[in-house]
């Protein structure tokens, strides 16, 4: 019986430790580029690096403007998930625990609007922020996040907020709490993990997004770190070790998030899907 379950576990973990190798392996393999020198690169680009060159860092940081992109996208990922988690947080409430008129009618069309994809939608929503003057703006880009996001944003947290009985919301209206008390006294609170999963998954779904800010953001001073980091292939076409080392630092504060918030983007989650 022992040696069944010994063998069963190591049907499960040896797929598991390919598939968490093929992984790690593009990122380790990036950093050992990001550490040559332009001739050791050229002479051995499989080798290991003998030269530690972290001057392609400093390389990619100064001359690309790394830190003014860095500002740019912290700015609109702040705001952008802020703005995604109040409303999805109200809607999620409004969905799950108010009885009105076309709730349910509401709810499928956000289910419907999760399989458009932004391709689909690319062409009016330019059109639109460009009769509005957004073109080119923080607010415009802002604006263009949530409305992206905020469907499956609002259907998560619906998804979570019925796990939580009415019983508790119906109490705290009979202690003369309005709606905007109830939601900010009893289901912010309880919802807390819920906003903390998607607060992190929004907030690397923004910075990790090229299209839409390439779309967007014109003029080279308002670039996020994506576009920022995908011009300097142009800047450097001879230099690929100094490419790689730009890469590697838009990458190292998504790994960083994601190693500090693990536990609770997997807590979230999983109670968002078990009380959905």
């Amino acid at each position: 019986m022992m040696r069944r379950q010994r063998a069963a576990q190591w049907v499960i973990a040896v797929p598991m430790m390919i598939l968490a190798l093929a992984t790690i392996y593009p990122m380790l393999f990036a950093l050992n580029v990001s550490l040559k020198d332009r001739k050791g690169y050229v002479l051995d680009r499989l080798g290991v690096t003998q030269t530690f060159n972290v001057q392609n860092f400093a390389d990619a940081w100064t001359n690309a403007s790394m830190g003014r992109y860095f500002a740019n996208t912290i700015i609109v990922t702040v705001i952008s998930v802020a703005l995604l988690l109040v409303l999805a947080s109200m809607c999620g409430y409004a969905l799950s625990h108010l009885a009105f008129r076309g709730s349910k009618v509401a709810f499928l069309i956000i289910l419907a609007m999760m399989m458009i994809p932004f391709q689909v939608i690319m062409v009016p929503t330019i059109k639109v922020l460009s009769s509005m003057g957004l073109i080119d703006t923080f607010p415009g880009l802002i604006i263009a996040y949530v409305a992206q996001y905020l469907p499956f944003t609002v259907y998560f947290m619906t998804s979570y907020y019925s796990g939580i009985p009415r019983e508790m919301t119906e109490a705290a209206r009979v202690d003369g709490n309005g709606l905007f008390g109830v939601w900010w006294r009893i289901m912010v609170p309880s919802g807390k993990p819920a906003l903390i999963s998607m607060g992190i998954l929004n907030a690397l779904f923004i910075w990790n997004d090229i299209l839409i800010a390439l779309l967007l953001m014109q003029s080279p001073e308002k670039r996020t770190v994506m576009v920022g980091v995908s011009t300097l292939r142009g800047q450097y076409p001879d230099n690929v070790p100094t490419y790689i080392a730009g890469v590697m630092l838009t990458v190292l504060p998504i790994i960083i998030v994601y190693l500090v918030f693990q536990r609770q983007i997997t807590a979230g989650v999983t109670a968002g899907a078990t009380k959905g």
